[in-house]
């Protein structure tokens, strides 16, 4: 007997089975059952190209951004005439997949379950048409804009931007997002603030660090010693599931006037996706890097630097912004302290609701649970603007070495509304704790 006999067999076995069940079983499971039927009749008589099960260690209960990555002999099952089908509790649905531009052979999809439970994904023949992509970019006037459904989410800057004229030009800068737009369009970032001209939005450049005997300042612009520039795009992706860029990103030592010395060299890697919540969405920030320099370069645990940085907006100040951190601190008593994840939420442009953002450390970072520096209330003489930054060596030194790769990995959660510290824990579980992924073996004949 052929394949496509067993296959009709089959069928009507399950017709058989349908028939008897109506007896024992609601209306409802039977329902869902002739769908699951239906679903494989219009399919035709095509096996399933690959499947996969992904199964949570812990009940999650949010959407997650995950990946997976085949060999040479799985990659034919995600072609262009393929497509990812999600089955779990008698559904079957079409799942938006991506392919990454960074690793060809690794695509990424939202997973959400909401219990401890294995989701089986199949790849499998194409039997509707491909809906236009939600996200996507555009470069104007030396900005990278992402977009969501033809509405900009973040810039990114590869262009150098002069500062405000008759201010210093060792301000000009390149290589740092803003603005950061929240759903309903609020503006969240700010540049080049008349108290910190050094300030850029979302940047991470380190403050106190020593080449051998020598101390570079790669923050704190006005010095002179030293400054991180774009350098150029690896690639610019968009699709249906994020959109994003991966660039390199120079960090320069100026001491020697004449003499510019490459000190790090960085890829920074931007993701920006979403939930289904309107009012939210999401923002992967992965910084890898290294140092060409014969004895590397250490970084002196302070304050301020690298990690990640965000200068909140202008209208922001203590009497309309707040700090919750997984800690349980407020804005007064977080400063120093060391947290997973962190909400900064303020009052948006119109008064009448809140908008902000959810700052999410990886366990992986170097000093995780990470160290933050949060501005005081008397910070701007006591106007108490919002400054937030994950700062890895503000209590402990970090020693780079010659051509090791390092790594920082955040996700920041752009909302309007509110966050309660349940919805924070659950995000940062689905940041920080991937799901365990298995292959089955490929079923098609």
């Amino acid at each position: 007997m052929n394949l496509e006999s067993v296959w009709h067999v089959l069928i009507a076995s399950t017709i058989i089975q349908l028939s008897k069940l109506l007896i024992y079983t609601s209306t409802m499971k039977i329902f869902q059952l002739l769908c699951l039927l239906i679903w494989g009749v219009a399919r035709g008589n095509e096996y399933p190209c690959l499947c996969i099960t992904v199964e949570d260690n812990k009940a999650i209960g949010t959407e997650r951004l995950i990946s997976i990555v085949l060999d040479d002999e799985k990659k034919d099952c995600w072609i262009q005439n393929r497509e990812l089908i999600k089955k779990s509790n008698y559904k079957m649905e079409t799942i938006s997949f991506q392919f990454d531009a960074n690793e060809g052979n690794k695509i990424w999809f939202r997973h959400n379950s909401n219990s401890e439970i294995k989701t089986t994904y199949c790849f499998e023949s194409k039997i509707r048409q491909t809906t236009r992509p939600l996200f996507g970019y555009q470069k104007e006037n030396g900005d990278l804009k992402l977009r969501y459904d033809d509405r900009s989410l973040i810039h990114y800057r590869y262009e150098m931007k002069l500062p405000p004229e008759g201010v210093n030009k060792l301000y000009q800068k390149s290589g740092y997002i803003h603005p950061v737009i929240s759903p309903k369009g609020d503006t969240l970032t700010r540049i080049q603030p008349t108290d910190h001209y050094h300030h850029f939005g979302i940047w991470g450049p380190w403050t106190k660090t020593k080449i051998d005997t020598v101390e570079v300042d790669f923050w704190n612009l006005k010095y002179g010693q030293g400054t991180v520039l774009f350098k150029s795009f690896n690639n610019i992706n968009s699709g249906s599931v994020y959109a994003g860029f991966s660039v390199n990103q120079e960090h320069i030592n100026l001491t020697e006037k004449d003499n510019p010395q490459l000190a790090l060299n960085e890829t920074l890697i931007v993701k920006v996706w979403k939930n289904n919540n309107p009012d939210q969405y999401f923002i992967d920030y992965t910084s890898n890097f290294s140092s060409p320099l014969e004895n590397g370069i250490l970084f002196e645990a302070y304050r301020y630097g690298g990690g990640l940085g965000f200068r909140f907006k202008e209208q922001w100040s203590k009497d309309n912004c707040e700090v919750i951190t997984s800690d349980g601190k407020n804005r007064a008593a977080a400063d120093g302290t060391s947290a997973r994840w962190c909400i900064v939420y303020g009052d948006s442009s119109d008064g009448d609701k809140s908008t902000g953002v959810l700052f999410m450390s990886h366990p992986n970072n170097q000093s995780h649970p990470e160290p933050m520096r949060i501005w005081p209330l008397d910070a701007n003489k006591g106007r108490g603007d919002m400054f937030f930054e994950f700062c890895p060596i503000r209590h402990k030194e970090w020693k780079i070495k010659p051509y090791q790769f390092y790594e920082l990995n955040y996700r920041m959660l752009v909302f309007d509304g509110k966050i309660t510290p349940e919805e924070a824990e659950k995000h940062w579980n689905a940041f920080a704790f991937q799901p365990q992924i298995k292959f089955i073996k490929k079923l098609n004949p």
